[in-house]
């Protein structure tokens, strides 16, 4: 496999990429972050309820 042909694959898939997104029509980016946020501030308030002798 050369350089050349290895780069027009990867041209190709790339172009094929813009057609289809990246994105699941069910998954909205806000739900996703607040989730995310949520799950991660609970970690923190559960962290700190476990060091009350600092």
């Amino acid at each position: 496999m050369s350089f050349h042909s290895t780069a027009a694959q990867l041209a190709t898939l790339a172009s094929e990429g813009e057609k289809h997104g990246g994105n699941h029509e069910s998954l909205s980016p806000y739900v996703t972050g607040g989730g995310a946020l949520f799950a991660l501030l609970l970690l923190l308030w559960i962290t700190t309820r476990f060091n009350r002798d600092r």
